[in-house]
């Protein structure tokens, strides 16, 4: 299979190109990409620059790169569009829509989208990303601020999922890990039982574990069949039994485990992404 060249452009970071650009890839599978992001592309002269790289790759692999742009200024667009490329770009799509819908035109304001035009909602995310790094594995356990505990096994996807939810929404956000003292006490950790109403659980397949595990520590006890069928169970009963809600995260991202806690809890982003 010929490889496809892709290429995220933006005139800042090129973080809303990547996850907007990866987004649409996902619904084309067999796609074999060699993917690059080319940001700060903010002049006609970096355009150019940035095309020239295009254009070898696309000779390279001798089919038309395909380029997800996030280009506010309307001259950098054209450099794309003019060549031989498939040039999608999200402002390009979106703003001139919305100019004639609101009667106005946009700003052509570049980086206002992952700026710090915001200082409060900008404030609130490092807060909240501290609290999660300070509540990381049980560590801290100042519960009393938290928003949502996270509580599973090791390697569930709890520590991955309190930075996202700090860092996209201002969530504060702690995780426990169930230890094999938890585990066999059959009772609610004594750190959690005043916290009851903040837990959520995360569940995950032992065969997903395992996998997950062996890559860690290949060959211990750790990452044993029997430790991970006797966790996995385990948790699930102490999540059944105590009544806290719970998802199963084998096939989950860390955005959409985010998305549907807050969805399940209601509890209240107070930043946007």
């Amino acid at each position: 299979m010929t490889t496809r060249a892709v290429f995220f452009v933006s005139d800042q970071t090129g973080v809303t190109a990547e996850t907007m650009g990866h987004s649409l890839l996902t619904q084309f599978e067999g796609l074999d990409i060699r993917a690059a992001t080319l940001p700060f592309v903010s002049s006609i002269d970096k355009a150019e620059e940035a095309l020239r790289k295009i254009h070898a790759a696309g000779e390279e692999s001798g089919l038309r790169p395909i380029i997800f742009g996030t280009l506010v200024q309307d001259e950098v667009r054209e450099v794309f569009k003019r060549s031989d490329v498939l040039f999608l770009d999200f402002f390009d799509a979106f703003v001139g829509p919305m100019e004639r819908e609101l009667g106005t035109r946009s700003t052509h304001s570049a980086g206002r989208a992952h700026g710090m035009a915001d200082s409060a909602a900008y404030a609130t995310r490092i807060d909240a990303t501290n609290y999660a790094l300070a509540n990381d594995d049980g560590s801290n356990r100042d519960y009393g601020r938290a928003d949502v505990v996270l509580v599973g096994v090791s390697r569930s996807g709890k520590t991955p999922t309190c930075l996202y939810l700090a860092m996209q929404y201002g969530v504060f956000a702690a995780n426990y890990p169930l230890t094999d003292e938890d585990i066999e006490s059959n009772r609610l950790p004594q750190a959690l039982q005043a916290h009851r109403q903040k837990l959520y659980g995360l569940r995950i397949a032992p065969g997903r574990l395992q996998q997950i595990r062996q890559e860690r520590r290949p060959g211990s006890r750790y990452a044993s069949t029997a430790q991970v069928q006797f966790e996995t169970r385990a948790a699930e009963s102490l999540f059944q039994r105590h009544g806290i809600a719970s998802l199963d995260t084998t096939e989950c991202s860390i955005e959409e485990i985010s998305a549907r806690i807050l969805e399940a809890t209601g509890i209240e982003r107070r930043v946007r992404p």
